[in-house]
């Protein structure tokens, strides 16, 4: 027995030292051992099977290895001992420092001989290798091999260079990301966190730790957004015509300094500016008004003589009037026509600088318009990166993207190419300037292997699909890569871990959460106050209230202008005759009500008298 085995077995007088066989052959990393069949299952320890660590004398060291694969040896005379082969993985070695303490070590300096004798890993021994004695790791779970033995990950190596969780839906994936974020929020209290939270369901797994914030107190000024970025909102997520394009990338310079002149109190004509001398791209992060950009390109409007061009000029400013007068789009187009250099108060809000005991940052996506999802996705990422990068790393960030695959998929004609490339920016150079990155999934194979291909420490739950274990293949560069043959059977809130955040890829289960911390999304976390028992029109008019009132202004105004309006009505007028003139109903349908008190009272205190069938 060597030397570091000796003290192991004398710290745990229920360490088993009985042989279970002795290597035949070993190759690189690999070694093929000869396991007796009194040895498959000693007494007093583990049954001998897939998965299960050993470890290996030699004069030096202990050498840690994983099963693989083990099948019956063929006999190859009558009255030859069975036994079984096992092939193993060799992973790290078990040495003693300087000072006398037992240490784990990644990789193998003194490789077993022939003969070497293979022997169970003890409880002891597991403990040297998962826990270790530094003070930067953290603990997530438990061993499936020994579940007395936690399982740790290191912190600094989790965050620094990235990670990511993988798993099909109901595998638990949801708690196990919200118990990492919570060790990593205990482990570093100055790390501030920023998470995407695609349907609403971490709002309250983190307590008075995390700001959640929602489109109705998100303030991300239209100004924020990069010109790809800005022309997805206005196109509503589909391609942009190019006339229109090409109008906007001319007026938006001119905008911005326009608004500059005009905070200078030196604002002069509007016709003197030349976009080639304003000093500012469509891109510069300054503010600008809506009202000075539909201003410009109205006057261009005014100056053609071609019909066809001026309907360009004119499609454009309808399209910037319906998102700017949409109430969904106010987070964006609250203060268009107020102006403000807010960009200070705007990262202050998201990013938690300071943090003020909330170091954590929930963006709830489920609320915000289907078709401009995607640009605050873009905007919220390229900030983040962009904040790291001129602040010199001061201020570090993890930025955790829920349903990764939905903004960086693998195929580039689905999805939006800037989010895309800003999540991409931050898995390539992000460390560099401490904004490092989480991803979360349901589907590897959809993700873009470029980004999911950064992320050193992976978790992998159970996947079924073939398409998702083989990129989980590819991207696993282990030598225990055989492991992923597990990946089809794990239970729930289990995982097989590799990478550089933990001691050894092994299989272990998260820890459970309390039952009020675990995800949920928010539109089942509560009774609807809606009964649908009768399912009667009574029912259906009320969801279909509910359905309107989310398009409707939230602006702090009267509802009695309204309310009149709706009483004015003459009780048998019939939907194909209304009370009010075609011009008039369709002045009413193009802005909100609050934005035309002086139009709508003479209507509202004298509605018009029917008009008769001809």
């Amino acid at each position: 027995m060597s030397e570091i085995s000796a003290i192991l077995a004398a710290s745990s007088p229920q360490t088993n030292n009985v042989a279970l066989g002795h290597i035949n052959s070993i190759s690189g990393s690999q070694a093929v051992a000869r396991i007796l069949i009194d040895g498959l299952n000693p007494a007093g320890s583990a049954t001998i099977t897939v998965g299960r660590f050993v470890k290996i004398e030699t004069g030096k060291a202990l050498i840690v290895g994983i099963i693989t694969d083990i099948a019956m040896e063929r006999a190859k005379s009558a009255g030859e001992h069975p036994a079984a082969v096992a092939r193993l993985d060799l992973m790290g070695q078990i040495e003693r420092g300087s000072a006398g303490a037992i240490r784990f070590k990644r990789g193998v300096a003194d490789y077993p001989t022939i003969g070497d004798a293979v022997l169970p890993l003890s409880h002891e021994e597991l403990r040297a290798v998962f826990q270790g004695t530094e003070s930067n790791v953290v603990e997530i779970g438990n061993l499936h091999q020994d579940d007395t033995v936690t399982a740790c990950v290191d912190v600094d190596e989790l965050l620094s260079k990235h990670f990511a969780v993988l798993g099909s839906t109901g595998v638990g994936k949801s708690s196990a990301v919200v118990l990492i974020l919570q060790q990593v929020l205990q482990a570093r209290p100055n790390m501030r966190i920023f998470m995407l939270d695609a349907h609403n369901e971490y709002g309250r797994c983190f307590g008075d730790r995390a700001q959640v914030t929602t489109p109705n107190n998100l303030k991300l000024p239209f100004w924020l957004f990069n010109f790809e970025e800005i022309v997805d909102v206005f196109f509503s997520g589909r391609p942009g015509v190019e006339e229109e394009v090409e109008i906007l990338s001319e007026v938006i310079p001119l905008a911005k300094a326009a608004y500059t002149q005009y905070k200078a109190a030196e604002r002069p004509a509007l016709k003197k500016l030349d976009a080639k001398n304003v000093g500012f791209t469509v891109d510069t992060p300054v503010p600008y008004r809506l009202a000075d950009l539909l201003n410009l390109i109205d006057e261009r409007m005014g100056k053609l003589e071609n019909r066809s061009s001026r309907m360009n000029y004119h499609k454009l400013m309808t399209r910037i009037e319906t998102v700017s007068n949409d109430p969904r789009y106010s987070f964006m187009f609250e203060n268009a026509n107020v102006g403000g250099d807010t960009m200070a108060e705007a990262i202050s809000q998201l990013f938690r600088l300071p943090s003020n005991g909330k170091p954590m940052t929930i963006m709830q996506l489920a609320g915000f318009p289907t078709e401009v999802v995607d640009a605050v996705v873009s905007v919220l990422s390229r900030i983040a990166f962009d904040f790291g990068l001129w602040s010199d790393g001061a201020a570090p960030l993890l930025f955790v993207c829920e349903e990764a695959h939905r903004y960086a998929s693998t195929d580039h004609s689905y999805g939006f190419a800037p989010t895309r490339r800003a999540i991409a920016r931050i898995a390539k150079e992000g460390r560099k300037y401490g904004v490092f990155l989480g991803l979360v999934t349901q589907r590897p194979a959809e993700l873009d292997p470029t980004i999911i291909s950064q992320c050193s420490t992976l978790f992998a739950m159970r996947m079924s699909n073939d398409r998702d274990q083989a990129l989980l293949r590819s991207a696993v560069s282990d030598a225990a890569a055989n492991l992923l043959a597990f990946v089809p059977s794990l239970g729930t809130r289990e995982a097989l871990a590799f990478g550089v955040g933990v001691p050894l890829p092994t299989r272990f289960r998260f820890s459970e959460l309390p039952a009020e911390l675990i995800p949920r999304s928010e539109a089942l976390a509560g009774k609807s106050d809606l009964d649908a028992s009768g399912q009667d029109l009574n029912f259906i008019a009320s969801v279909v209230e509910r359905w309107r009132s989310a398009t409707l202004s939230q602006r702090k105004v009267s509802e009695e202008p309204l309310r009149e309006f709706k009483a004015a009505l003459p009780p048998a007028a019939a939907p194909a005759h209304p009370a009010q003139a075609p011009e008039q109903r369709f002045s009413l349908l193009r802005k909100p009500l609050s934005d035309r008190p002086e139009s709508m009272g003479p209507l509202l205190r004298n509605p018009p008298p029917s008009q008769p069938p001809r």
